[in-house]
């Protein structure tokens, strides 16, 4: 493809792929580059939407108010039982704490926060103003930790180290000092679910299957997630890693020092909601709980299949693009909407790593252009170009879709929607059907004189 047109910075050329076209290694995992406006996150939002979910414990943002303003209630994650996490409470550092030092202020947040609402746990997020100050928060951690007599767990967040990938590090970090504080033997066909932060109830949608299965599940990380339940993660015998951007590193820091494997898994549409239960079958290799996958699989599927031929019908012939987070979600959303005849066009991610696009390049058909850290410039580009019906994508991505007259599908972590297993698999087609065929869209000047012209 043509590189050398205007909106596109020669800086991100390898950062652009057309399958069928190109034949090079797409570049990832670099630093945005300046003026391209990128899409992702900071390394402090990283932090916040991976322990955000842990619902019995204290999340307090040592920094400026706007942070956690920013971050409040960022993920729509659903709890079973205590709301603590939906509380974003700030040590709400100004002019004279830059000065002076933000500890004393910290100290006693802490102090206060921790009598007032008896958490399990306290997570205390470092922002670029205390990293820059040069605040000792992990002395201050420590001290509280010692006269309260819960783990008060410093989180090295500063939104300056990186991007909401090296948040994710840093929140993975902070949960292997819980891990293992638990005592027990390991847990007879166990597992823990990594990187399921229960949007609209998934995480339950998922737990469901796991127990018709015959498979106890330890630990969730983080969805709905309690701190007992973290320390006892170590005595699982299986690590399921849906979300691989956020939870493939605590994956593999578990198997370095619990010797505990883990499998990659999706739960988005049919075909790797079926695969990932199947594996996890087959590592345990138990006829029974083999039998009851199968069943369990077949059964689902034979419930959903009728709808979603008649949805097939009237989707038929569309193109999509979609730019997510992670690259197993983008993976996963081809697969789907090819199920109800929906050609994706344009596929990118914010955090995707070269075996990641790989996989993409592999399940996407020819033509399709890949991009890594995109913009709303590029984005805008080849939505028009690539004549797209649906775009699926998060806060960010929605104006676009609107400023340009296109169908959009809210795939991240606001929604309100479960789209997990086969159930979520059909409420996803109903929201992209919907939105396809609403006659709104005959409305739309550009694409009524790009159909003219053609």
């Amino acid at each position: 493809m043509s590189i050398d047109k205007p909106g596109i910075l020669s800086d991100r050329k390898k950062q652009i792929f057309e399958k069928g076209v190109d034949s090079f290694e797409l570049k990832c995992e670099k630093v945005s580059t300046a003026g391209s406006v990128s899409q992702r996150a900071c390394a402090f939002c990283g932090s916040r939407v991976v322990l955000y979910p842990i619902v019995d414990a204290l999340h307090l943002v040592h920094g400026a108010i706007g942070c956690a303003a920013y971050t409040w209630d960022i993920r729509g994650s659903l709890s079973s039982g205590p709301q603590l996490h939906r509380t974003s409470f700030c040590t709400d550092l100004r002019e004279k704490e830059v000065i002076y030092g933000g500890e004393t202020k910290l100290r006693e947040a802490l102090y206060i926060l921790i009598q007032e609402h008896k958490p399990s746990a306290a997570f205390v997020y470092i922002t670029c103003i205390a990293g820059i100050i040069g605040d000792d928060v992990t002395a201050v951690c420590k001290e509280v930790q010692k006269n309260t007599d819960i783990p008060v767990i410093p989180v090295q967040s500063e939104g300056f180290k990186g991007t909401k990938k090296d948040g994710y590090k840093a929140a993975c970090e902070s949960l292997m000092r819980l891990i293992g504080l638990g005592e027990g033997p390991s847990i007879p066909l166990s597992i823990n679910i990594l990187g399921d932060f229960n949007i609209a109830g998934e995480i339950w949608v998922i737990k469901k299957y796991f127990e018709q299965m015959g498979v106890t599940i330890v630990a969730t990380l983080t969805g709905d997630s309690r701190v007992d339940q973290i320390k006892n993660a170590h005595r699982a015998q299986l690590n399921v890693v849906q979300c691989a951007g956020s939870m493939k590193y605590l994956g593999k820091m578990m198997q370095d020092k619990f010797n505990i494997p883990f499998v990659n898994a999706s739960f988005f549409g049919i075909e790797d909601t079926a695969k990932s239960l199947y594996d996890v079958a087959d590592f345990f290799n138990d006829n029974a709980i083999k039998n009851r996958t199968k069943s369990l699989i077949s059964t689902e599927i034979a419930l959903i299949r009728p709808l979603l031929g008649e949805i097939k019908a009237k989707c038929n012939g569309k193109n999509a693009a979609l730019y997510v987070g992670g690259a197993f979600k983008a993976i996963s959303l081809v697969k789907a909407l090819r199920h109800i005849g929906i050609k994706t066009v344009l596929a990118g991610t914010q955090t995707g790593n070269a075996q990641d696009y790989e996989v993409l390049k592999n399940v996407c058909d020819n033509g399709t252009v890949i991009v890594d850290d995109s913009n709303p410039v590029e984005l805008s580009r080849y939505l028009i170009e690539k004549d797209v019906n649906l775009f699926i994508g998060g806060v960010k991505e929605r104006p676009l879709a609107y400023k340009l007259g296109i169908g959009f599908c809210d795939h991240n972590h606001e929604r309100k929607i479960c789209l997990a297993g086969f159930e979520g698999m059909v409420n996803f087609a109903k929201e992209v059907c919907a939105s396809l065929t609403s006659p709104v869209w005959k409305f739309v000047n550009w694409r009524k004189k790009t159909h003219h012209e053609a």
